[in-house]
């Protein structure tokens, strides 16, 4: 897995709210698609910016930091 960001914030960029580097499509937007069970190619249809590998290491990324013992 790759070390560079896939996700970043800066106040330039729709005031702050976490994106997907090199986009301006909120992190948040992933997670609402999903919520409502649509799939990560549906997800990444709406969002060509996005890219596949972006989508999974955000999820990799999640799923180390919730499983973490505490």
């Amino acid at each position: 897995m790759s070390k560079r960001p896939v996700y970043h914030s800066d106040p330039k960029i729709l005031g702050g709210t976490v994106v997907f580097v090199g986009t301006r499509v909120p992190v948040r937007s992933l997670f609402d698609h999903l919520e409502a069970g649509e799939s990560i190619d549906a997800f990444l249809e709406g969002f060509p910016s996005v890219k596949r590998a972006q989508v999974i290491a955000l999820l990799q990324e999640s799923k180390l930091k919730l499983l973490q013992p505490a």
